[in-house]
């Protein structure tokens, strides 16, 4: 944080500071502090009087009484206590000399464990504890990826035709040639209609040598098609042949995954709700129930309208468990494992797209292949018994000694011991927390301040941004053709150099400007496609395949950028209410290929479009270092 604390336990009065001596541009220094107390000392004591001595605790300073019971409080706090200057202050004489003469020998960096952040003071930014929890927690991101991804082969679009009359057993070519309509392209291709069938009498054998094409501008009598026939072979039975969802019923197809894109919309913003009034461990755990019990009925619905609303559903409570366990990830760790821990947690997302490819491949059925990636989730139910609560959640809202029996379970995985005054420190954070706001939030909160408001305001952007590049990418590399399990091993193999790089553009260029660069990369990728030749096919795939790495990275580093903007108050709901616009973004990327009607370019010149804007309106932001309680804290 930029501001430093000058404590004087009479005023509590918080001063700006910088060093004119060391130029540190966050006042970490005891420079200007020292100085300051100083300054206050002269001018409430006499010369020759008893004075109050100049604390320095890291960077803070604090006017000390002698005879107060809580200063000593505060100087009993060693454990994180790194440097501590103690000596008398006079208006003048050899000792102020002294004094500042030797804070110009050098500035005393703060304690790697910020007084703002109790929980890594005691236990430790990272150890044996937070890895075993976070490599848990990122495991339950396979089942949701798996539903996410599911529609890609339960309603993959397959070759089908105007049904053959029963009792005729006619080649597939030989009747699609015979009875149907053909209408021509604009390369003048003869593309088959299979929602008109030729009005006459079909014999019992069909000569091939007779067979007369028909085109749609010939004057013929046809009717509509009402059954039709299926290619089996790539995909078996899906809820497109289930349901017959082409010619007329097309859209609903569109509408099937809509359903399930708008209840991650709602999910998004409603679990972050619950998720900061209930707790992230009790959210998470129903949420997963909740998943396996959805999953397994959508595969035994009888009818369509059911299946809509439970796909609804099940995007409700699949996106709350992948929310809920990354903001339980980020609040188990500290310091730079905030970066690492965050992004890992979503290592899972590409080996995810891999393994429902596997398993798609050898089960042809879109019921039996429901049950399997939906029976994967129950094992991680017993979760229940082995994840804590969030310690910093449980800090908020006030229950310390829930808090000290989640620490004390930590240091003793991490085999060391609390410090003795930690039930002292988280005291006092629970005295800052009451003193600056109620623990208890909504969603107009999110826009309380002005900070807070853009903060909130630019993320929606950016979120829209990134999920309409990144699925609207997807769906282009989908549609390119060749085998679709090749082509979806291949988009979330490209995904694993994307999150690992991601990790080091972070620790090494913080978080707003890999954000603001990869987002913008995906964009100007997005616009090169549009003037490569048809010939250069394989440049097009190119470019495309550059948009996929750089916004795969903007994907996982978004979301912890997110949860650190945020304060620990109103995290969840922070994280969900950025889901809202993402889910917009998500439901209006079927239909965005439609503009390719109005010109085959536009769709990628949309999406470069947005990628400029998104990526630019990133440097609205302020760059984090830590994680925030309050929104006083933000402020």
């Amino acid at each position: 944080m930029c501001d430093e604390e000058l404590i004087d336990m009479a005023s509590a009065s918080l001063l700006e500071s910088n060093c004119d001596l060391c130029g540190s541009s966050k006042a970490r220094c005891t420079h200007n502090n020292l100085k300051k107390a100083r300054i206050q000392a002269t001018k409430e004591g006499t010369s020759g009087s008893a004075r109050s001595p100049v604390i320095v605790i890291g960077g803070r300073t604090s006017m000390v009484d002698d005879d107060d019971d809580d200063n000593d409080d505060l100087v009993d706090d060693s454990d994180y206590i790194e440097d501590i200057m103690t000596r008398p202050v006079s208006a003048g004489g050899d000792k102020d000399k002294q004094a500042e003469k030797q804070t110009k020998s050098e500035c005393v960096a703060p304690h790697p464990a910020h007084p703002a952040d109790p929980i890594s003071q005691s236990i430790g930014e990272f150890g044996r504890w937070q890895f075993l929890l976070t490599f848990l927690l990122s495991l339950v991101n396979f089942p949701c990826t798996f539903h996410i991804f599911a529609p890609t082969f339960e309603g993959a679009q397959r070759d089908f035709w105007c049904a053959r009359p029963p009792g005729r057993n006619v080649a597939v070519d030989t009747w699609k040639s015979f009875s149907g309509i053909f209408d021509i392209d604009k390369d003048g291709n003869a593309i088959y209609d299979p929602c008109r069938v030729k009005d006459v009498i079909v014999p019992l054998s069909i000569n091939r040598s007779e067979i007369v094409i028909t085109y749609s501008n010939d004057s013929v009598p046809w009717k509509k098609c009402l059954e039709w026939e299926y290619n089996m072979t790539d995909f078996g039975k899906t809820i497109i042949s289930e349901w017959n969802l082409v010619c007329e019923n097309q859209q609903l197809s569109n509408i099937a995954e809509m359903m399930f894109l708008l209840g991650v919309a709602i999910g998004g913003l409603a679990s972050g709700f619950f998720s900061d009034r209930l707790g992230r461990k009790n959210t998470l755990m129903v949420s997963l129930l909740l998943q396996i019990v959805l999953g397994l009925s959508i595969a035994f619905v009888p009818w369509l309208s059911l299946y809509l609303v439970l796909r609804a559903l099940l995007g409700f409570v699949c996106v709350s468990v992948v929310f809920s366990g990354f903001v339980l990830c980020m609040e188990l760790v500290g310091g730079k494992w905030l970066t690492i821990s965050g992004v890992s947690y979503l290592f899972p997302l590409p080996l995810a797209y891999i393994v429902i490819s596997a398993i798609a491949y050898y089960i042809r059925d879109w019921r039996n292949l429901q049950v399997a990636i939906t029976v994967p989730a129950i094992p991680f139910l017993l979760l229940w018994w082995v994840l804590p609560e969030s310690p910093r959640w449980l800090l908020t809202m006030g229950r310390v000694e829930e808090t000290m029996n989640v620490l004390k379970e930590a240091a003793q995985v991490n085999r060391m011991e609390l410090p003795p005054d930690t039930h002292k420190l988280l005291s006092r954070s629970i005295s800052k927390v009451e003193m600056s706001e109620s623990p208890k939030v909504g969603f107009g909160d999110l826009f309380r301040t002005p900070r807070i408001r853009k903060i909130s305001l630019v993320l929606y952007v950016v979120w829209f941004t990134v999920y309409l590049i990144y699925y609207g990418v997807v769906l282009n590399l989908s549609s390119l053709g060749g085998n679709i399990y090749i082509n979806s091993i291949i988009s979330g193999a490209v995904e694993f150099p994307a999150i690992a790089i991601s990790i080091l553009f972070l620790l090494k260029m913080g978080r707003r400007w890999p954000l603001c660069l990869t987002v913008i990369g995906a964009g100007i990728s997005c616009l090169l496609t549009i003037p490569v030749p048809k010939d250069f096919h394989w440049l097009k795939i190119t470019f495309a395949m550059a948009a996929k790495f750089c916004i795969s990275s903007s994907n996982v580093v978004m979301p912890v950028y997110t949860a650190e903007l945020f304060p620990t108050i109103m995290r969840n709901l922070g994280v969900g209410s950025s889901n809202v616009p993402a889910g917009v973004a998500l439901m209006l990327v079927p239909y965005l290929w439609n503009l390719a009607d109005m010109n085959t370019n536009m769709p990628m010149g949309v999406l470069g479009f947005f990628g400029i804007i998104g990526g630019a309106s990133v440097l609205l932001l302020p760059d984090t270092d830590n994680l925030a309680d309050t929104l006083n804290d933000i402020e």
